[in-house]
């Protein structure tokens, strides 16, 4: 399945978006049949897919502290 550069680096609606792209991103990857320059780009995308879902990851992460005592603390300290 072959992509243009500006749906490539369209940047996902959601979290879970992302997931489901990165998941048939790397099947397609696995399956071994995708000429060079589609795995280069697919390779490209999985890293903007992987970068999103992190800096979600991160961001609710910081938004699950809460304040105990006047000081913030990860979720899983309390």
């Amino acid at each position: 399945m072959a992509r243009s550069a500006a749906s490539a680096s369209r940047e996902p609606v959601s979290y879970e978006q992302a997931l489901a792209e990165l998941d048939r991103l790397v099947a397609q990857m696995e399956g071994g049949k995708l000429p060079l320059d589609q795995l280069l780009d697919g390779y490209r995308r999985g890293a903007e897919l992987l970068a999103f879902c992190r800096a979600r990851l991160q961001a609710v992460e910081d938004q699950v502290k809460i304040l105990d005592e006047g000081q913030l603390k990860p979720w899983g300290a309390v």
